[in-house]
């Protein structure tokens, strides 16, 4: 085994403390942009059209280009193995693969972006169905203003990719911060948008901005963009081609996941698809940061791994990060379950945003918020495939859950009735389904400790299950006990029970003798006493 020393761990724990507060920046502008948008727009038809219209740029812009994303990881997996000295400027080899790379993406997306323009209408009839000729068209019209989206999306997941790979991590994780802003800016300062069409375009000019931000960086580093087609004779190329392809069938799948909730919310009420995406921000502020601050610095490192063939250093790494993961994801539940209503109306519940759509969104959350686990879990192992130049696996099961999906809305929405959280419901058992098959299939690669793990998820559990039954106790008093002006009620109640509930939860663990809690404690113990 690699002798990985102690200095090592250290830094990748303050890579991942560095990328935490980043992105809780970063989350908190964007939930600003949320807020605004929310005030200006509620949850109508206008809100309705723009976030059925995003869905198709946020492919590219998020799922496939975002942090994480296929482009991303397939970038880091294939060039920091050809990238042993970082301080050094990249071989010739190396930067014609970069162009190569930009080529065909560019090629690809450009194509992508034409279609879309072109036939927005009879895309968004297909998506929205059930949705009113009205919705339809102005729907259309967003994704034509958002359809160059398209073409940034894959150029910035190389971008991020080649960053990541130098150890840049806080540009990339900046870097959506724009967009957020422009939004912000741009809609609180049009007079009349009574078509969202600011909104929309608000979206593309951030997203320009996005790879704007980027470009510098990579040029300092020594990579500039040549066009290039040399694809039938290069190795590399076809190793990122390899891994790249099932990952974007697999992510696009994921995509297809989402055009089916979409279908069905489409013939419920007006708004449950902008309450839906507004409880999938909401859902994401806190596990994103999670997920980004941990698996960011960890992805290179089980690249390297495999490439070195350590596979004892593959389990230890990927129990620390996944049972870090576990042990912040059940706070967040606990809040979820206690304090949305509190949280979603505190955010959002001003303008245009109602009781209403405060119910619709805590809704959806509550259910979406059993998927938290089996998300970090299943982010974490699909990482680990990657490093394994596996995306094949990962698009298998992903193909094969959009069945379960279909049958799992028409149970849980026409048959039982559940509405909005059946849409969630269904998402967190898909989720579920997702991360049992990955972490089961993984034995033909590596056979992985999960004894351990799980053995450590279960006692956080009990020590979770015993912390919501106080937090719920305590919720419930102050709201026959205590009487404050509205927010200054929410503020004050969040802030008691989740004291309560990070009390309670680390306390049991330390009684539990988990490392985890240790460990934080032992770190806030050590800054208060410097202090």
């Amino acid at each position: 085994m690699t002798d990985y020393s102690d200095n090592k761990t250290t830094s990748v724990l303050k890579a991942a403390w560095l990328i935490a507060v980043v992105t809780v920046f970063s989350k908190l502008i964007g939930f600003i942009r949320d807020v605004v948008i929310a005030n200006y727009y509620g949850t109508s038809m206008v809100s309705d059209a723009y976030f059925y219209a995003y869905q198709i740029p946020a492919l590219a812009i998020i799922l496939l280009g975002g942090v994480g994303g296929p482009f991303h990881s397939a970038t880091v997996a294939v060039f920091s193995k050809l990238i042993p000295n970082l301080r050094e400027k990249p071989q010739e080899e190396v930067k014609k693969l970069f162009s190569t790379f930009m080529t065909t993406t560019i090629i690809f997306f450009a194509i992508l972006a034409l279609l879309c323009y072109f036939f927005a209408t009879p895309i968004m009839n297909l998506i929205v169905s059930g949705g009113s000729p009205e919705l339809v068209q102005l729907a259309a019209e967003h994704l034509r203003i958002m359809s160059p989206v398209l073409i940034i999306g894959g150029i910035v997941g190389i971008y991020y990719g080649i960053l990541v790979t130098y150890r840049y991590f806080m540009l990339p994780n900046l870097s959506p911060i724009v967009m957020s802003l422009v939004i912000i800016v741009m809609v609180m300062t049009a007079r009349s948008d009574n078509a969202g069409v600011i909104l929309a375009w608000a979206t593309t000019i951030g997203a320009v901005l996005q790879l704007v931000l980027q470009y510098p960086k990579i040029r300092q580093l020594g990579f500039k963009f040549k066009p290039n087609l040399d694809v039938l004779n290069n190795v590399q190329f076809k190793n990122i081609c390899e891994l790249l392809f099932p990952a974007v069938l697999s992510s696009t799948v994921g995509q297809v996941h989402i055009y089916v909730d979409m279908f069905f919310a489409s013939s419920l009420n007006e708004g449950v698809w902008t309450a839906i995406g507004y409880a999938n921000r909401v859902f994401q502020f806190p596990v994103g940061i999670l997920v980004t601050a941990f698996l960011v610095p960890l992805f290179p490192i089980f690249s390297r791994l495999v490439a070195d063939g350590d596979m004892q250093g593959i389990k230890t790494y990927f129990n620390k990060g996944v049972g870090v993961l576990f042990f912040g994801a059940i706070p967040i539940i606990i809040g979820i379950l206690v304090l949305g209503t509190d949280g979603v109306r505190l955010i959002f519940e001003r303008g245009a945003f109602d009781e209403r759509a405060t119910f619709m969104v805590t809704e959806a959350l509550w259910f979406l918020s059993f998927s938290i686990i089996p998300y970090v879990f299943r982010d974490s192992i699909t990482r680990v495939y990657y490093s394994f130049n596996d995306s094949a696996t990962p698009f298998m099961i992903a193909f094969s859950s959009i069945v379960l999906k279909v049958f799992l809305n028409i149970l849980l929405i026409n048959l039982l009735h559940f509405g909005i959280g059946g849409i969630t419901l269904s998402t967190s058992l898909v989720t579920l389904f997702n991360a049992c098959m990955l972490g089961i299939l993984m034995s033909k690669k590596i056979k992985m400790d999960y004894g351990v793990l799980f053995k450590n998820l279960l006692k956080m559990c009990i020590a979770g299950l015993i912390t919501f039954i106080l937090c719920l106790a305590a919720a419930i008093a102050f709201d026959k006990f205590i009487e404050l002006p509205k927010y200054v009620f929410e503020i004050v109640k969040i802030t008691v029970v989740g004291v309560i509930c990070l009390g309670t939860y680390i306390w049991l663990n330390l009684l539990f003798k988990m490392d985890y809690a240790k460990e934080l404690f032992d770190r806030v113990y050590s800054k208060l006493r410097r202090a």
